[in-house]
């Protein structure tokens, strides 16, 4: 094809003069679609998001008039870098998303390619249907994707691949010819030639593909062309990864879901035996046949005894049913150990641990890290034994390590092997392992892509599998559909080799200066920010079941540099320079970071566990040195100090507040949007109370049963009534309190805001306090949650050279992990009502909600709380231009589910941000879990003649 363009704002011009789609050439419109979830870096040179297929059509002639290559792209979840391109990139998730109609009676959906899995499985659930093939990624992957790669996931045992489940397609090619595609409608549907293409090597296409691979992806599905089997051109489509021509619209087939399903899980001692054992469980007629060895199980997982297990699933008319035929396969596997799982809940948290594994294959036990590379291929399920003995001694020969999972029962298998593709002799050795495991699958009759198709990581390796004249018939098929080569070029015909393009290689040599000191990457920033491997969990439409929070902002905007994933290769662009040329000053950067609500969700939702949160506080560091920053960091980033100020003339402050002129001039000047109530200051402070309730009282501590109560900002300061409620609850469980001799701060506003100087100064401050306190080894006890996670986390984090930093994190505890640890037999009062509220993101992210869980149940609370993110997030709701995503953020979960709650349920948030933002929001007080349990003790013995000088009204407020 033509040279490209090298005038690009004359393309870009053009192209907006075309299409009615979106039309971006930004900077950070390529950088956010320079990467996919593979080793490969392209960098396009714009992105369009037609609206339609004449928006497709247009686009593709303005690109093919100017030279300029096209790559489709849906959720950017390829493995294999067939996502990522040199030119224009056509992104159909914004627009061509929509789910056209659905036939039950058919049992068919006409869908555009945008549309993520887990939206059509919502669309056809009502009908008992389901869409067979079901990848990992089904929350963020699009149905366009899964048929540029013929993607299949784990019920494809029973259910085939995106192939075996496509009717029929619509594309449009580079050269503008539009085409209809389906099972019998002969090579004239095709472009021209295809026909006598076939006919001439009827025989190559009858001999050249392996028998016995339900899991072949590898390579054009030529074969499907044989008269004898239909002249299936939309099959052959399935799997070209976008080198043919453009989707625009599909036809899938459904299939009917079982009423009820059910989990045999089975041990085994180790990967190879759990192969060996899952091609005769498919006598049985499985959904499912998964495996997984003990790298990648989390601690305290409760599996059955072994080393590996197979994940094997049966359904049924019935929950009856469905159990029988797991225990059926249990008793007939030749396991070690197994069991049955019927729990919903219990059988999602097991597959979770699956379908994360993508991601947490990507660090190794030792903390090093392993990349896809080598991550697909397949065998014929009885070789699956053999065939991992022979690669795990070709992992040894290579001094290479890594953890083999996946479909067992289709003989495919994932791994992510910990490559050195950072320095020359690790490239050669990446080089040389691929070439020869490419030569191992072949030698056990196996398909070098088993699931995720060959992009860049296989296509040069294909004349090991299919030999050089299949080779150059798929170079043939090729120009016949694409003679002028536009179609993403470099990926399965003509390939750009395996070893570059690799995206490591554009990342600084050296570690950059930074304040964290990001312990688990060595140090390194970049190596923090190449922890995002791009499988983008963070880019789903709702949140992780079972609490989980991230990505916030994503979910509110539904924009690629919104979520987790996008900031992360923003970051990465920064540190290369080429695309985001600004270093740490980047406006690129800062405004994808803006809406970041630093919730620290990804920093346990994310597979690889991306911290977004700390990146953001170090970027903001950075790009305002030296330089004035926003008025919201001034006033709400210094926020300790201001309170401390304000707090003798708390009543004045809170009359003025009142008075709307004087509050709207207030909230200008420091930043907070204008829709935003500030907030009350508390009369008298915690710590002030405090002080006066102890009276100066000496204690004898038992250590066992004492803790440190720790005064953060927003007890002290705006929710003292909070602080009450648990000294009361405390005291009754018999729980010795000691409070810092001075004023302590964990230095969470500064470090959001970016101001880590000062952070480092509060929290240095904060250290020299409470030094002597930390020879006591008590718990800490920090009531708000975000100020705990800061102690936790960002304190040692940012102190890591300073032992005392380390000491005080390991004491932090939550209000319930005291009880829990102080005072293990106290009985918590009976309540007997419903809950309903939200877990604070930071403590969901950090400390983990055990704990109260456990308390609650002790107490009769029933129910669980939301996941998500409030939206208020500290600072982040109260800045200027803001307040519609905090709202979004809200709406998400929080807000419905407090509306739906049961009447009497009681209201549990024991962030002040979560508190504030449902009292301004929706009018509604929500409580901390200690002035639930306060409210319903019984008067303390001996009344006031015991020193007990207060109690609590139902309103939560003291009466002295």
């Amino acid at each position: 094809m033509a040279p490209h363009t090298r005038d690009t704002s004359e393309l870009a011009r053009a192209l907006k003069a075309a299409v009615g789609g979106d039309v971006d050439f930004s900077a950070a419109a390529r950088a956010l679609t320079t990467m996919d979830a593979s080793n490969y870096r392209r960098v396009p040179v714009g992105v369009v998001a037609p609206r339609d297929a004449d928006d497709v059509a247009a686009a593709l002639e303005v690109c093919r008039r100017h030279g300029v290559p096209v790559v489709p792209r849906g959720g950017g979840t390829s493995i294999a870098g067939q996502a990522t391109g040199t030119g224009v990139v056509l992104d159909f998730t914004r627009h061509m998303n929509k789910i056209v109609s659905v036939d039950p009676d058919a049992r068919t959906a006409r869908v555009q390619p945008g549309v993520v899995l887990d939206r059509l499985q919502q669309a056809v659930r009502p009908h008992g249907l389901v869409f067979g093939p079901d990848p990992s990624t089904h929350s963020r992957c699009t149905l366009g994707g899964m048929i540029g790669n013929n993607s299949c996931g784990a019920h494809s045992v029973a259910w085939g691949t995106t192939a075996d489940n496509v009717r029929e397609l619509s594309v449009v090619t580079y050269a503008g010819a539009r085409h209809h595609l389906a099972h019998g409608l002969g090579p004239d549907s095709g472009p021209p030639g295809l026909g006598d293409l076939v006919d001439e090597h009827l025989a190559l296409l009858r001999t050249g593909f392996p028998d016995g691979l339900p899991r072949r992806i590898s390579g054009y599905a030529l074969d499907a062309l044989l008269p004898e089997k239909g002249t299936d051109l939309a099959r052959a489509f399935c799997g070209s990864e976008g080198t043919l021509a453009v989707l625009t619209e599909a036809t899938v087939g459904l299939v009917a879901a079982p009423a009820a399903r059910a989990l045999a899980v089975l041990g085994y001692p180790d990967e190879s035996a759990a192969a060996e054992a899952a091609a005769g469980l498919l006598l049985h007629g499985p959904l499912t046949v998964e495996g997984m060895a003990e790298d990648l199980v989390p601690a305290g997982h409760g599996l059955p005894r072994g080393g590996a297990w197979l994940f094997v699933e049966t359904g049924g008319a019935t929950a009856a049913e469905a159990g029988g035929r797991a225990e059926r396969i249990v008793r007939a596997a030749d396991a070690l150990d197994g069991t049955v799982v019927a729990d919903p809940a219990a059988v999602r948290a097991l597959w979770r641990v699956r379908e994360d594994a993508s991601g947490t294959a990507t660090r190794m036990l030792d903390g090093g890290e392993a990349w896809p590379g080598w991550e697909d291929c397949a065998v014929p399920p009885a070789r699956l034994g053999p065939y991992l003995r022979d690669f795990r001694a070709l992992l040894a020969e290579h001094g290479l390590h890594g953890t083999p999972y996946g479909h067992f029962g289709d003989g495919c298998i994932h791994v992510r092997i910990d490559f050195d593709l950072l320095s020359t002799e690790g490239i050669r050795r990446f080089r040389a392992f691929s070439e020869q495991v490419a030569s191992l699958v072949v030698a056990h009759g196996g398909s070098l892509s088993g699931e995720h198709g060959d992009g860049q990581a296989r296509a040069e390796l294909l004349p090991k599998m299919y030999g050089d004249e299949l080779v150059a018939l798929f170079g043939r098929f090729k120009d016949l559909w694409d003679p002028a080569g536009g179609m993403n070029p470099g990926m399965l015909v003509r390939p750009d080799p395996l070893d570059a393009n690799l995206r490591f290689a554009v990342l600084p040599g050296r570690p950059v200066d930074v304040a964290f000191g990001y312990p688990q990457d060595g140090g390194d920033f970049a190596g923090a920010v190449r922890r995002c491997v791009g499988v983008a969990k963070c880019r789903t439409e709702q949140a992780a079941a079972g609490g989980g929070v991230m990505c916030p902002s994503y979910r509110a905007t539904g924009e690629e540099q919104h979520s987790t994933r996008g900031r992360a290769r923003l970051l990465h662009e920064m540190l290369a320079g080429e695309v985001v040329t600004g270093g740490w000053r980047s406006t690129e950067v800062r405004d994808a970071l803006d809406l970041c609500l630093a919730c620290k969700g990804c920093r346990s939702d994310c597979p690889v566990g991306v911290d977004m949160a700390t990146y953001k506080a170090e970027f903001l560091h950075h790009h305002y040195a030296g330089r004035p920053r926003p008025a919201a960091h001034y006033a709400m980033g210094r926020l300790p100090q201001w309170l401390r100020a304000a707090a003798p003339w708390a009543p004045a402050l809170n009359a003025l507040a009142r008075v709307r002129p004087l509050a709207a001039l207030a909230k200008r000047l420091g930043g907070i949007a204008p829709q935003r109530d500030l907030p009350r200051l508390a009369p008298q402070t915690f710590r002030r109370w405090l002080r006066g309730h102890m009276g100066g009282r000496a204690q004898v501590l038992d250590a066992g049963r004492s803790a440190v109560l720790w005064p953060d900002t927003f007890t002290d300061h705006l929710s003292p009534s909070v602080g009450r409620a648990a000294v009361r609850v405390m005291e009754a469980a018999g729980i010795g309190i000691v409070l810092p001799p001075d004023r302590v701060c964990c230095g969470l506003t500064y470090v959001s805001t970016g101001q880590l100087d000062g952070a480092r100064r509060v929290m240095r401050r904060t250290l020299d306090t409470v030094e002597p306190l930390l020879e006591l080894g008590v718990p800490v006890t920090v009531l708000e949650p975000s100020c705990a996670a800061t102690l936790r986390t960002d304190l040692p984090e940012l102190l890591g050279d300073d032992p005392r930093s380390h000491r005080l994190a390991a004491l932090v505890r939550t209000f319930a992990q005291t009880l829990e640890e102080c005072a293990p037999d106290w009985e918590p009062p009976r309540i007997d009502r419903p809950v309903v509220g939200q877990t604070h993101c930071h403590q969901h992210a950090v400390l983990g909600e055990a704990a109260e869980r456990r308390v609650r149940q002790r107490a009769g609370l029933s129910g669980d709380l939301s996941g998500g993110c409030c939206g208020l997030a500290g600072n982040f709701g109260f800045e200027r231009g803001h307040h519609e995503v905090s709202v979004a953020c809200a709406e998400d979960q929080l807000l419905p589910a407090v509306r739906s709650a049961a009447e009497g349920a009681e209201l549990l948030a024991d962030g002040f941000s979560c508190r504030t933002q449902l009292d301004q929001l929706a009018g509604l007080r929500a409580r901390h879990l200690a002035q639930v349990l306060a409210e319903h003790l019984p008067p303390p013995p001996g009344g006031p003649g015991r020193g007990v000088t207060y109690g609590i009204r139902q309103d939560g407020r003291p009466t002295m």
